[in-house]
C-alpha cells in the first residue's frame, strides 16, 4: 500500500494568485448577500484591493525569487523570476482596467443590467428602467485575472491548461455584457466561445501527445526526453514531440492574437464592452506571452538541431504573417474599435520577432514591450470609452428656432472614425494623451513604444535574425499610417454635423451631412428638426480619465526614463530556477 505524500506548498509564493482568487470567491458571496445599493461600491472595493493586494505580493516576493526560485505545490508551481515578473505586469494592467469598468462619466456604465435577456425585449427595458446594475462583472474579472497569474507560473501542462480555461471561461460571458449594441455583443461572445473551445482542443491535444513521448506532463521532463536524457517510452519519435509542440504553441497563439488564430479579435474587440476589450488586449496578451515563452525557452534547452530549425521556422512564419495582416488590414479600417483590433494583432507579431532568439535577451524585451504595450493600450481603450454619442433635443423659445440644443441622452461610444473628426477641439488634453498612445504604439522615439520595439528587433538581430526584424521595422512603419490618420482626423479635421430629423407627422428619420455655414439641416428639405446626433468628450475626473493620466505618464516616463525598468527586465528574464 502506498503512502500519500503531501505536497509542499510555499504559501508566501501563490500569494498573488490566491489573493486574487479569494477576492473573486467572496465576490460571488457578495452577489448573494450584501443589499444591492451597496453592492457595486463593496465589489469595486473588493477588487482593486485585492489586485492592489497582489501588486504588493509581487513586490515582496521579488527579491526572495530572485535569489533563488520558489517550487510550491510540487512541481505545478514554480515561481521564477520571469513568471513573478509576468504576474506584476498583469496585476497592475488589471487593476488599471478595473477603473476602467468602474467609470460612469455618462451617468451609466458599460454593461447591461442583464446580460441574459433577449436584445430588445421587454425584459430588458424594465430592467434598464429600474436601474439594475451588473456588478457581476467584478467577480469574473477578479476570476480571469487570477487564471492570468496561474498561466505564466506554471511548468505542468496541466495545470496551464486549467489556468488557460480559468482566464478564458470569464471572458466569454463578460464580452456578451455590453449595455448597447447588444446584438453584436453576444455575436462576438458566441464567436469567441467556439472558437476558444477550438483553440483549447487542440492544447489538449498536444499535451497529450508530449505525454506519449515522455511519459510526463512536467515541461522539464519533456526537455529531458528532447535531449535524449531520461527514460521516455517514444524517444526516437521526435515527430511526435514537434506535432505537440506546434498544437499546443497553436493554442497560446490564439490566446496573443496571432495569424493564423487571429479571426476572432476584430470581432470580439468590436462587439465587447469597451473596458472589457481594453482588459483583454492588455492583460491577456501579457499572460499568454509569458505561458508561450516559458514553454518555448523551456522545452528549447532539450532541442537539437532539426527541431530547433523547425519550430524556428513556425515562428518565423507565424511572427511575418501576423505583422503583415495586422499592419495592411489596419489600414482600411473605418470603426476604432476594430483598427486598434488589428492594431494589436500587429503588436503580436513584433513580440513574436524576439522569440526566435530564445535566450534571456529576448525574454527581457518582451516583458519590456508588455508593460509598454499594455499602459498604452489600456489607455487608448479608456479614451475610446469617453468619445459618446448624444442626443440632443430643440431647446425652448426663440433660440429652438436657431437650432439651439441642450443635452438630452447620453450613449454609447462612437467608434466610426469620421466621429472623431474635430474632437481635439472639444478636448484637448484627452485628444493630447490618445495621441500619446498611438505615437508610442507607432515606435515613435521618446515613447515608451519606441524603446520597446528597438528591444524585440535588437533581440532579434543579436540572435541572427535581421531579417525577421527588418520586417517588422517595414511592418511598423507601415502602421504609422493608421495612427497618424487618426490624429490627423482628431486634431486637423473640422467636426461634421449629424442631424437625427422628424417629419411633419412625428415619423423620426435619420440624416447626416454638412453644408458649408448651414449644417447638416441646411441639406435636409420638407423636414422639422427635432433632434440632433453628436459627438461627445466625458471630460469630467472619472475614473477612466484617472486612468488616462496615469497610462500617459507610464508611457512618457517609460520613454524617456527606461533605464531602471529595463534593469527589472533583465533581471527578471531568468527561467531555469
Amino acid at each position: 500500500m502506498n503512502d500519500f505524500i503531501p505536497p509542499i506548498i510555499d504559501w508566501a509564493a501563490v500569494s498573488p494568485v490566491l489573493i486574487v482568487l479569494g477576492a473573486g470567491v467572496i465576490g460571488v458571496l457578495v452577489e448573494a448577500f450584501v443589499p444591492a445599493r451597496a453592492r457595486r461600491v463593496v465589489q469595486l472595493a473588493l477588487s482593486l484591493g485585492a489586485l492592489a493586494g497582489a501588486v504588493v505580493a509581487v513586490g515582496l516576493l521579488w527579491e526572495t525569487v530572485r535569489a533563488g526560485a520558489l517550487l510550491t505545490v510540487g512541481d505545478s508551481y514554480d515561481l521564477t523570476p520571469f513568471g513573478l515578473a509576468i504576474q506584476g505586469i498583469v496585476a497592475i494592467l488589471a487593476f488599471l482596467a478595473v477603473l476602467v469598468m468602474a467609470d460612469r462619466s455618462g451617468g451609466q456604465d458599460a454593461f447591461a443590467p442583464t446580460a441574459a435577456a433577449v436584445p430588445g425585449s421587454r425584459y430588458e427595458e424594465d430592467a434598464r428602467r429600474a436601474g439594475l446594475e451588473q456588478t457581476e462583472i467584478f467577480p469574473l474579472t477578479l476570476f480571469s485575472t487570477g487564471g492570468m497569474l496561474l498561466f505564466a507560473a506554471t511548468d505542468d501542462l496541466i495545470i496551464l491548461f486549467i489556468a488557460l480555461e480559468v482566464l478564458s471561461l470569464p471572458l466569454y460571458v463578460l464580452c456578451a455584457t455590453a449595455r448597447r449594441r447588444r446584438l453584436l455583443s453576444q455575436e462576438a461572445a458566441f464567436k469567441y466561445f467556439l472558437l476558444g473551445a477550438f483553440a483549447s482542443a487542440l492544447t489538449v491535444f498536444g499535451i497529450a501527445l508530449l505525454y506519449g513521448f515522455a511519459g510526463s506532463v512536467h515541461l522539464p521532463v519533456i526537455a529531458d526526453a528532447l535531449a535524449g536524457r531520461g527514460d521516455s517510452p517514444l524517444a526516437g519519435l521526435h515527430v511526435l514531440a514537434v506535432t505537440g509542440i506546434v498544437l499546443v504553441s497553436a493554442g497560446l497563439l490564439f490566446k496573443v492574437g496571432a495569424a493564423p488564430f487571429h479571426t476572432w479579435t476584430p470581432d470580439v474587440y468590436t462587439g465587447a464592452p469597451t473596458p472589457i476589450t481594453g482588459f483583454m488586449a492588455a492583460c491577456t496578451k501579457a499572460a499568454a506571452f509569458g505561458a508561450l515563452l516559458r514553454v518555448l525557452f523551456y522545452l528549447g534547452e532539450g532541442f537539437d538541431a532539426p527541431t530547433r530549425h523547425e519550430v524556428q521556422v513556425l515562428l518565423w512564419s507565424v511572427a511575418i504573417l501576423t505583422m503583415v495582416i495586422g499592419t495592411v488590414v489596419g489600414v482600411v479600417q473605418t470603426d476604432i474599435k476594430r483598427l486598434l483590433a488589428y492594431s494589436s494583432i500587429a503588436h503580436a507579431g513584433f513580440v513574436l520577432v524576439a522569440l526566435v532568439a530564445f535566450d534571456e535577451v529576448a525574454a527581457s524585451a518582451v516583458l519590456f514591450y508588455l508593460l509598454a504595450y499594455g499602459l498604452a493600450t489600456v489607455g487608448a481603450f479608456a479614451v475610446v470609452s469617453l468619445v459618446r454619442e448624444r442626443i440632443a433635443t430643440p431647446g425652448d423659445g426663440a433660440g429652438s428656432e436657431q437650432g439651439a440644443l441642450h443635452d438630452s441622452v447620453i450613449l454609447g461610444e462612437a467608434t466610426h472614425l469620421a466621429q472623431w473628426a474635430g474632437i481635439g477641439r472639444k478636448a484637448p488634453w484627452l485628444t493630447a494623451a490618445f495621441v500619446l498612445f498611438l505615437l508610442s504604439m507607432a515606435g515613435i522615439p521618446l515613447t515608451a513604444g519606441f524603446v520597446a520595439k528597438f528591444g524585440v528587433f535588437s533581440a532579434a538581430v543579436s540572435a541572427g535574425a535581421w531579417p525577421l526584424a527588418l520586417a517588422g521595422v517595414v511592418a511598423s512603419a507601415i502602421s504609422v499610417f493608421f495612427y497618424v490618420r487618426i490624429i490627423v482626423l482628431m486634431v486637423l479635421t473640422p467636426a461634421p454635423d449629424a442631424a437625427v430629423t422628424g417629419q411633419d407627422d412625428g415619423a423620426a428619420s435619420a440624416g447626416t451631412g454638412a453644408a458649408p455655414g448651414g449644417g447638416a439641416a441646411a441639406t435636409l428639405t420638407q423636414a422639422r428638426p427635432v433632434a440632433r446626433a453628436v459627438v461627445t468628450v466625458l471630460t469630467g475626473w472619472g475614473p477612466a480619465t484617472v486612468v488616462v493620466a496615469l497610462c500617459a505618464i507610464g508611457v512618457v516616463l517609460l520613454g524617456v526614463m527606461p533605464s531602471w525598468v529595463l534593469d527589472l527586465a533583465a533581471g527578471a528574464a531568468k527561467f531555469v530556477p
